[in-house]
């Protein structure tokens, strides 16, 4: 019973189990899409549409108190996710392998995001105030660890399954979902075990349908009367255009054929690249970025965020000209861009909780959430035709171009000064 009861015991899984599905949808299926011969502008449209769940995730997550209990939404939900990812592994031989595969793609993410509304509230409930901050950087760190996990070994063991299996593309990615299946129903196992039965984790009785309607919609028209709300959605929807274009091009530019413009790297080598270099890089990058932040305010690191999102993106110009064969320019490359991208994503991620401040705020930053997966969505419907139409050197001068509208954005913003300092409250 002690051990039903140790925060140890369930949330550092419980934020693995969360993380995992996102970058397999947002990620991996990139690498199998491109794999199995589908082309860039197909892979960007496809896979972005796959942001939608987290886009509407608002318009549902008020609804999960009425039915059940949150740990039965999460432990619901991480079998069907494993149910998903069996269902990938399934189709990805057969005949009918897009439609299969994008079928459960989908069904992967509505279950991801509806697990995040579930595991999110169950942290605030299952633990105590002082848990609740002190196991706020490990939930962070395995969240982290499931992006390496996914995007990095993951992608490495089904190249490394093609050269056992001599090249059998198909094969090896369908060995490997079906791994994750197991794993997926190992965690579903453990959770349903070990998650703790907290006396507040009920369904409401006291609302209905109708009342949580009512307050939605007034928390949408608080939303929009907000100061500052045109400024403050078009730094939502447009501060990160240019990495909503980067994001997968450069996934596909790191694998794509030497002849197509692209750096030919195998699964093996993407998998350090990408999914390790990249995510420590953009790891210890959001961790100074909070630092920073934290020390002397949003204020005072807006401008230095500003650039160190934007600027590094010329890496990618850089590759597409160069062509790199080392491995260890790639990862400076990487690195660089991806660190940049941590450090300046902070001051993204405080303004949506500086916009939030006041009465609804957990409402509020819901929708600021919202904005931020159509933020990536929108540039990414588009940003693999575009590739194709110009090629990849073009594209990432395009990108570098765009980074003039995240400057723009951020100078239409007025912040409080002592947001974000240490020691200074602000209302």
């Amino acid at each position: 019973m002690k051990l039903k009861k140790s925060p140890w015991s369930w949330v550092p899984t419980l934020y693995f189990a969360e993380g995992l599905p996102y970058v397999a949808v947002m990620t991996i299926s990139i690498i199998l899409y491109k794999q199995l011969g589908l082309s860039n502008a197909e892979i960007t449209f496809y896979t972005s549409w796959l942001y939608l769940p987290w886009v509407i995730k608002p318009l549902w997550s008020p609804f999960i108190d009425l039915v059940k209990t949150k740990r039965w939404w999460i432990v619901s939900m991480q079998l069907l996710m494993g149910a998903a990812f069996g269902g990938v592994a399934f189709t990805i031989p057969t005949v009918f392998w897009l439609q299969g595969t994008l079928f459960f793609f989908w069904l992967m993410a509505f279950s991801s995001a509806t697990h995040d509304i579930a595991a999110d509230g169950f942290y605030m409930l299952g633990l105590n105030q002082h848990h609740q901050a002190w196991f706020v950087g490990i939930r962070s760190t395995f969240y982290r660890l499931a992006t390496i996990f996914g995007q990095g070994i993951l992608v490495m063991i089904a190249g490394n399954l093609q050269v056992f299996y001599r090249n059998s593309i198909a094969f090896s990615w369908s060995l490997m979902f079906y791994g994750v299946t197991g794993l997926f129903i190992a965690l579903w196992l453990w959770h349903g075990y070990i998650l703790p039965h907290p006396r507040e984790d009920v369904a409401r009785k006291d609302v209905n349908a109708s009342t949580i309607w009512l307050e939605f919609v007034k928390t949408i028209r608080t939303f929009f009367q907000k100061e500052q709300v045109v400024a403050g959605i078009l730094f939502m929807l447009l501060y990160r255009m240019p990495e909503g274009l980067l994001a997968k091009v450069s996934a596909l530019f790191l694998i794509d054929a030497g002849h197509n413009g692209g750096l030919g790297l195998s699964p093996q080598e993407y998998g350090l690249v990408q999914g390790t270099v990249g995510v420590v890089g953009l790891t210890l990058g959001g961790i100074f970025g909070g630092l920073c932040a934290g020390r002397d305010g949003l204020k005072r690191w807006l401008w230095p965020m500003v650039c160190a999102i934007t600027l590094p993106d010329i890496v990618y110009v850089y590759m597409s000209y160069a062509l790199p064969t080392g491995l260890g320019v790639i990862n400076a490359c990487v690195f660089l861009e991806q660190f940049g991208y941590g450090f300046g994503f902070t001051a993204y991620m405080l303004y949506l909780i500086y916009y939030s401040r006041g009465n609804f705020k957990t409402s509020h930053y819901a929708l600021c959430t919202a904005f931020m997966a159509l933020s990536m969505m929108i540039p990414g419907l588009f940003a693999g035709a575009l590739q194709e139409a110009v090629g990849y050197r073009m594209f990432f001068i395009i990108v570098m171009a765009c980074c003039a509208v995240t400057f723009v954005v951020a100078s239409m913003l007025k912040i409080d000064p002592r947001f974000g300092v240490k020691g200074q409250e602000t209302e």
